[in-house]
């Protein structure tokens, strides 16, 4: 059982949860469009934990990011008649979440007011004996990415996480493919200068 701010989707057989599986996200948003709960709980589980992992890098916060998901999925179960099908669902999920992303970082921001990365700011030398190979698991890789600025970050997390390409990326950010570009450039040669202070070779980190 999924729960959604309240609503509750219900899966009453399994052997049709693994059909659903089996279909195709443009599906599953159109049989969402039409009222399917089932096919709601099916596209969260196939994406909710990539969302939260991209909520997560943006906003340093479990707890926001815990809601944010909730609410870029209800937004789902409400606009789905909406997707146009011009990107793939997963670009469309991330550009939601995005967009509450930033809005809650504002708002918090405001509220605090305090420096946007100053709580999340961590010194990489601190952990640099721990470093490992595989940078998304890597706890000074962490450190590095949460140092970078917000646009740097995103365009990171987006292209080697989520696997996105640079006209995906300009498609969730919003902004021209050589925007993405130049940022991805400077977010690049950011990281591996952190990588290099933190101890970690950086040349294939994320390649």
């Amino acid at each position: 059982m999924l729960t959604i701010s309240g609503r509750q989707f219900v899966i009453s057989h399994t052997d049709r949860l693994g059909s659903r599986q089996r279909t195709s996200d443009e599906a599953l948003i159109r049989a969402i469009a039409a009222g399917d709960r089932h096919a709601m709980h099916v596209l969260y589980v196939r994406h909710n934990v990539r969302v939260y992992r991209f909520v997560l890098r943006l906003t340093n916060d479990s707890t926001l990011a815990e809601d944010l998901v909730s609410e870029v999925f209800m937004d789902v179960w409400r606009r789905a008649n909406s997707f146009k099908a011009q990107s793939q669902v997963s670009t469309w999920l991330l550009a939601i979440a995005r967009n509450k992303s930033l809005s809650a970082m504002r708002v918090r921001l405001d509220e605090q007011l305090d420096d946007e990365m100053a709580t999340a700011i961590v010194d990489p030398a601190d952990d640099a004996e721990t470093t490992v190979n595989k940078w998304d698991r890597s706890a000074v890789v962490q450190q590095c990415l949460s140092q970078l600025s917000p646009r740097h970050r995103e365009v990171i997390d987006l292209v080697y996480y989520h696997e996105k390409s640079i006209d995906e990326v300009a498609r969730i950010v919003g902004a021209p493919e050589n925007t993405v570009k130049t940022r991805m450039f400077y977010a690049r040669r950011r990281m591996e200068k952190l990588l290099k202070v933190a101890g970690l070779a950086s040349s294939r980190v994320y390649a």
